[in-house]
């Protein structure tokens, strides 16, 4: 008697296990957005011009951050890490070789995105920039690689003016 019963639990049991698992998988696996939304560090940034050639617009150890929200705001901040000090200290008064270097390592945007998941890119509708011809745009990212904790995407139309850039960030945790 207990052989029977040992045998009917075990059977219910792996019965139960086999419906309950494909729910719990099917729980799990996360939509596009639903994985995109978070704060993402900067790893790399590399442009690829129209001749081949490659270029790091933010150096070799770029720093900065995209946050991503769940109501489809987002803001993008890319830094060099090699910027001048102001030597005045008021960056109203830097100097023209402060400013100059400044701008061309910095890139900051914000604005609402939305997900392509059809097409696998991220839409951002961008509202404000520090490079002023992007404000008012959309502009189309498709997505390489989307993990827990990684993503990379190319910006097809980079503020350099030509070729790709690839962009690639860490989970913050």
């Amino acid at each position: 008697m207990n052989r029977r019963i040992t045998l009917a639990l075990g059977a219910t049991a792996v019965l139960c296990a086999g419906i309950a698992l494909p729910r719990s998988a099917l729980a799990q696996q996360k939509s596009m957005k639903e994985l995109l939304v978070g704060t993402w560090l900067v790893v790399s940034v590399e442009t690829t011009n129209s001749d081949g050639s490659k270029y790091l617009p933010f150096g070799a150890n770029p720093k900065g951050i995209t946050i991503l929200d769940a109501t489809g705001h987002y803001v993008v901040f890319n830094v060099s890490a090699n910027l001048p000090k102001v030597a005045s200290n008021n960056r109203l008064s830097a100097t023209s070789d402060e400013n100059k270097a400044v701008v061309q390592g910095s890139l900051s945007t914000s604005g609402t995105y939305t997900v392509d998941e059809a097409t696998k890119g991220i839409v951002q509708h961008v509202e404000a920039s520090t490079f002023p011809n992007w404000s008012g745009q959309e502009q189309r990212r498709p997505i390489n690689k989307l993990t827990a904790d990684e993503l990379v995407y190319t910006n097809v139309a980079p503020t350099t003016g030509a070729g790709t850039t690839v962009l690639t960030f860490r989970r913050a945790k």
